[in-house]
């Protein structure tokens, strides 16, 4: 039986206007050294970290693809600033593309080549990434990342009006007073959730240890996000990505799911303005088809990525 080798470490990140010593946490799942095109894995939130994402171990283990983990900074083994909550001018897009370059200069990726792939929020900034075109990438997978941000609300806001009445109540009552702690509140998103974030009940372990990740440090999610997936009210309000997405050389894979809180109109304009693209739309899933069609998520993925043990069927 063989071993999968992994490894961990923390790589220095200097942020000048942190006011302490930033690292970054990551974990490779397979060799680096041997050859194979590595996927380096942005997570979404932000601040929800790499857990979520275990998952894509499966295309180390089947597809022998060496799978790097990360957490940016400000959630999980990366460290924590707590004391910028609310900073917008700190929390930025570009702060998250430097991180990754440094992540990448200090694996040394950039020689042989590597891929990416960013999921919800982490496509987001893996959209961006791809479009500076940096040394070293080949191809990208953008999964379940909205082009647009306002387009994602719209299309949020189109989901809600299918909830039971009682719920869109509960909602349009707590967003007027601001009301974002309460029970009401987390059960009436709870429902959101369980029909557009992951339709997988209960949710699976690591979910749960990702919400919870959330939940005890959300200084990142609140003043990028806002309170919840369903009120985006921080700085990424009137974020989109699209008009500098025909600047993108790598081929890309986008993936959304029909019940995705991420709606087929805010993936619409990576799809146009991309260059080398092709779209795997998941009949069965929501947000988190990894889990929710994980088989032939992973097999898709595989055979995007050049496996040759898989087959693209789109």
């Amino acid at each position: 039986m063989t071993t999968t080798k992994l490894t961990e470490g923390k790589v220095a990140f200097y942020i000048p206007d942190a006011g302490k010593r930033c690292e970054t946490w990551y974990q490779i799942v397979g060799d680096l050294s041997r050859g194979v095109t590595p996927l380096v894995t942005l997570h979404g939130g932000p601040g929800a970290t790499h857990v979520y994402l275990l998952p894509f171990i499966d295309l180390h283990i089947k597809y022998g693809i060496p799978v790097i983990f990360y957490d940016q900074v400000g959630s999980g083994n990366s460290t924590h600033l707590r004391e910028k909550n609310g900073d917008e001018a700190f929390w930025t897009v570009d702060l998250f593309i430097k991180e990754l370059d440094n992540l990448v200069d200090h694996l040394n990726l950039r020689e042989h080549g590597y891929d990416i792939l960013g999921q919800s929020w982490g496509g987001m900034l893996g959209g961006v990434y791809a479009a500076r075109n940096p040394v070293g990438l080949r191809k990208v997978v953008l999964a379940d990342s909205p082009a647009s941000v306002p387009l994602m609300m719209k299309g949020v806001q189109q989901l809600i009006e299918h909830l039971p009445k009682h719920v869109q109540r509960d909602l349009e009552d707590c967003t007027r007073d601001g009301d974002f702690e309460s029970d009401k509140y987390k059960d009436a998103c709870l429902v959101f959730y369980k029909k557009h974030l992951c339709r997988v009940w209960p949710f699976p372990q690591d979910v749960e240890k990702a919400l919870a990740k959330l939940e005890d440090d959300s200084t990142v999610y609140r003043t990028m996000l806002g309170p919840s997936e369903i009120l985006c009210i921080g700085s990424l309000k009137d974020w989109e990505g699209y008009s500098t997405a025909h600047l993108i050389d790598s081929e890309v894979l986008l993936i959304n799911g029909r019940y995705d809180e991420v709606q087929d109109l805010a993936v619409a304009p990576w799809f146009h303005a991309i260059k080398k693209v092709k779209w795997l739309h998941l009949e069965n899933s929501s947000h988190m088809g990894h889990f929710e069609e994980r088989k032939r998520y992973m097999q898709q993925v595989g055979a995007f990525l050049g496996s040759d043990k898989a087959t693209l069927d789109i």
